[in-house]
C-alpha cells in the first residue's frame, strides 16, 4: 500500500474510484488509513494529489489520533469515563454496569453481542437523561419541544422546523458538560432555527464556553464509525 512519509509517522493511503467526474475526496477510515476517492473517467496522479494536500492530511491525522472512541475491544465510555468490559461467555444476554468498580460485566453467548447489549443500555440511559434534562432546561429558556426522541442518527442531535428534537442514543457516553451542550444547542434551535449569528449569540448567553465544548465533542468518536471484534 502506498504511503505518505512524515518522518516519524507514516500514513498509508488507498485510492478508489468515485461517482463524480470532477471531484477528488480525501477521508480517513477508522483504522487511520487515508482513502483517496478519485474522479471517475479521468486520469490523475494520486501520489501528486496526496503530496499537494499534505498539510491538511497531517492536521486531520493528528486530530484523529487524539480522538477518544466510545467503544473499544476492552472498554466502553460512559459519562465521559472508560469502563472495563468483563466478558463472560454464558447463555442469555445480560449487561451489568458497576460504576464504582469501573467495569461493566457482559454475559452473553458470543462476544459480538457486546455491541447490541451496549446499545440497549445506552438507549435506555440516554432516554432517561434527555427527558430529565429537557424538562429542566425548557422552562428556563421559555421553549417547549413538540416531541422528543432518542434513536440512531448521524449527529448528536437535531431539531426540525416542527419543534421535534432527536438525540443520539450514544449521548450518555459523553461527559455531562458535553451532553448538556448538545441539549442546549437543540433547544436553542427552537428560538433560532438556523446557525446564524443570532443563534450563536443566543447559545453563548446560555453556554458561554460553547465553542470549547464543541471542540471537545469533535474529539469523541461514536462506536458505529468503527469496527470492534
Amino acid at each position: 500500500m502506498p504511503y505518505l512519509d512524515l518522518g516519524s509517522t507514516r500514513i498509508n493511503y488507498e485510492t478508489v474510484r468515485g461517482t463524480s467526474r470532477r471531484y477528488t475526496y480525501f477521508r480517513f477510515r477508522p483504522d487511520r488509513t487515508l482513502e483517496v476517492v478519485l474522479p471517475r473517467g479521468r486520469r490523475v496522479d494520486p501520489d501528486a494529489l496526496v503530496r499537494s494536500r499534505a498539510s491538511w492530511i497531517v492536521r486531520e491525522y493528528e486530530q484523529m489520533s487524539s480522538t477518544r472512541r466510545i467503544l473499544e475491544a476492552q472498554r466502553v465510555m460512559y459519562d465521559g469515563a472508560y469502563l472495563r468490559i468483563v466478558f463472560s461467555q454464558e447463555p442469555g444476554d445480560e449487561l451489568v454496569p458497576n460504576l464504582a468498580a469501573g467495569e461493566v460485566l457482559v454475559r452473553t453467548d458470543e462476544r459480538r453481542r457486546i455491541k447490541e447489549l451496549v446499545r440497549r443500555w445506552f438507549l435506555k440511559s440516554t432516554s432517561a437523561y434527555v427527558v430529565r434534562k429537557v424538562a429542566q432546561l425548557s422552562p428556563l429558556m421559555g421553549v417547549r419541544p413538540s416531541r422528543i426522541d432518542v434513536r440512531e442518527i448521524g449527529k448528536w442531535g437535531y431539531c426540525t422546523r416542527t419543534g421535534r428534537l432527536s438525540f443520539s442514543w450514544q449521548l450518555i457516553a459523553l461527559p455531562e458538560r458535553l451532553r448538556e451542550y448538545v441539549v442546549l444547542h437543540e433547544l436553542t434551535h427552537l428560538l433560532v432555527f438556523d446557525h446564524s449569528r443570532a443563534f450563536k449569540r443566543k447559545l453563548a448567553s446560555l453556554c458561554p464556553d460553547f465553542r470549547q465544548r464543541e471542540r471537545e465533542l469533535d474529539l469523541i468518536l461514536p462506536y458505529d464509525r468503527m469496527s470492534v471484534s
